[in-house]
């Protein structure tokens, strides 16, 4: 067994990683590589091994970076299954067809320049028909169950708390008698944050593969960021300005709407600068994203469940206003009053907040705040590093506005909370590969792991090949005993899970869109099936987590 580094392996974009058996090979995330021109030729070159070849996709998340080529692997050849959680699957139309659209309209916008001048003319790196057709291979499922990829791999996708859907993979690969586990890591979230439930901790792995994209760096205590966003945007309003804050448009977005929910109904000490104060949400794919997050609220974690359990929609205020159409976006930038406008993408580097940057970035009034990570060659990454003059739209742009960088609402795990997670295992996997981190930060998780935890990680440095030891050898009876077992379990889980969640859905979707037409008495009745269903879910985990302590089944 081999695995193969393809991306996201010299930074923190273009995730990408094949594992090769002698029978099957699989490919853990398929990602599109951001931050200016030179990182946007690399999304143009032949993938680095034939896509016709592989058999399976595993998606860890929807973020672009993560999954933007997989319409260009299946354009180039790729047939297999795309196997990710079902809240990825509904996030991942959201998230392509979007992609292909800002592909085709800036192949459109070269070709006009490239026609008047004689050049020849490019195409996209895909249309949204090859989006659309990249789907068809999606088989989505959920997490904790057992999946049977062929005869010598399985997987459990886990909650990896880092935006809506996205999973900790664990694979299980059988080669002759031997059983070696393979950990990806996708991109881990922070724990006790608000909307998602916290990063999965994995007990047992023989082979890691993590990110260590903050791999250097703590967070700010996120409320004490909440408190800080909070006080910008009163002292901006204040001076008659504009706050614009660039954010993604699956997670930070809908994270941004629930802190500002809070913020405008518990502090009425500044209703006279809150009453008229609207917030835009100017990004088609934000607000798309936002209904599937609505529709998907059976895996936020129980704080919010309980919000709306109690008739509140977190994710909904009266001064909150979505747009839509370009109309809309242009007009918020005709209009001078004070308003605050989240729009997409978080790194500035395409989208509607280009616009917004040239008609606020000048104006000393206003403030400009991001809130995940900018990567380097980015706009944004520019920004925050002081730039004074930008170039947008052919025009000189000089920044006058105020640049503030909140990292504590990034959705990705600091340092510390990476370290925590790593520790989570129960004895030293043989190896773990650093990955998704620019140099510095794999550099310095790596000495943080060895110097606390004893372990000495591999860093992953470019596009590079590791061939993996097989597992000790297992007695096959066994082996196939326990997966018998392992599949018995999980079979009743997953019917368990699949009624839980749909019940889940009911009630929650219900409460946040009609409660007000159901009875008091059958608003009741229906706590009561999904509280009974969720004790006997709880303790059909932790039975499957004894039963499978072997490490060849599901963690709870």
């Amino acid at each position: 067994m081999k695995i193969e580094f393809c991306g996201a392996s010299s930074g923190v974009t273009g995730s990408c990683h094949l594992i090769t058996t002698e029978n099957y090979k699989i490919l853990l995330d398929c990602g599109q590589f951001q931050g200016g021109k030179a990182m946007d030729a690399m999304n143009h070159e032949d993938f680095p091994f034939d896509p016709a070849e592989i058999d399976y996709l595993v998606l860890s998340h929807a973020h672009i970076d993560h999954c933007g080529r997989i319409p260009l692997l299946v354009k180039r050849g790729f047939k297999g299954d795309i196997y990710c959680t079902d809240a990825t699957a509904d996030l991942l139309e959201v998230m392509l067809k979007d992609s292909g659209y800002i592909h085709e309209k800036e192949a459109e916008w070269k070709n006009r320049k490239r026609e008047r001048s004689g050049r020849p003319l490019v195409e996209p790196l895909y249309t949204c028909n090859d989006a659309m057709e990249s789907l068809k291979f999606v088989k989505p499922v959920l997490y904790d169950e057992l999946v049977e990829l062929n005869p010598e791999m399985r997987i459990v996708f886990n909650d990896a708390g880092h935006i809506l859907g996205s999973a900790i993979t664990e694979l299980w690969i059988t080669e002759e008698d031997h059983v070696s586990k393979v950990v990806f890591s996708g991109d881990l979230g922070v724990m006790d944050r608000p909307i998602l439930r916290n990063p999965t901790i994995i007990k047992k792995a023989d082979y890691v593969i993590m990110e260590t994209t903050y791999g250097n760096r703590l967070h700010p205590k996120n409320a004490m960021d909440v408190k800080t966003l909070m006080e910008i945007v009163i002292r901006t309003v204040k001076r008659g300005g504009t706050v614009v804050i660039p954010s993604f448009a699956v997670g930070r977005t809908q994270e941004l709407i629930y802190e500002f929910n809070q913020f405008y109904r518990d502090n009425q000490e500044y209703q006279q600068y809150l009453e008229n104060l609207m917030v835009y949400v100017d990004s088609p794919m934000a607000t798309t994203a936002t209904e599937v997050f609505r529709r998907n609220a059976q895996v936020f974690d129980e704080d919010m469940k309980e919000t709306i359990t109690k008739g509140n929609n977190p994710l909904d205020f009266k001064n909150l206003k979505f747009t839509r159409s370009s109309e809309d976006s242009m007009f918020l930038n005709h209009d001078r009053k004070a308003k605050i406008i989240i729009s997409a993408s978080g790194m500035c580097e395409a989208g509607r907040i280009r616009h917004h940057l040239k008609h606020n970035l000048w104006d000393a009034r206003a403030s400009v705040i991001f809130v995940g990570y900018q990567a380097e060659g980015t706009l944004g990454r520019l920004l925050v590093e002081g730039a004074k003059e930008v170039t947008l739209f052919g025009e000189n742009i000089k920044v006058n506005a105020e640049i503030y960088n909140l990292e504590g609402f990034s959705g990705h795990a600091d340092r510390d909370g990476l370290l925590e997670w790593l520790s989570g295992f129960e004895k030293e996997p043989k190896q773990i590969f650093l990955v998704h981190g620019e140099e510095g930060s794999k550099m310095d998780f790596a000495k943080t792991v060895e110097e606390k935890l004893g372990y000495q990680p591999i860093v992953v440095q470019g596009n590079s090949e590791f061939i993996l030891e097989k597992n000790e050898l297992v007695n096959k009876e066994e082996a196939m005993q326990d997966a018998m077992d392992s599949e018995a379990l999980a079979g009743i889980k997953k019917n368990i899970s699949d009624i839980h969640r749909r019940l889940e859905g009911i009630l929650y979707n219900t409460h946040l869109a009609v409660n007000e037409k159901l009875s008091p008495e059958k608003m009741a009745e229906i706590n009561n099936i999904v509280l009974v269903l969720e004790k006997y879910s709880v303790n059909l985990g932790s039975a499957v987590t004894e039963e499978n302590d072997h490490g060849m089944g599901l963690q709870d």
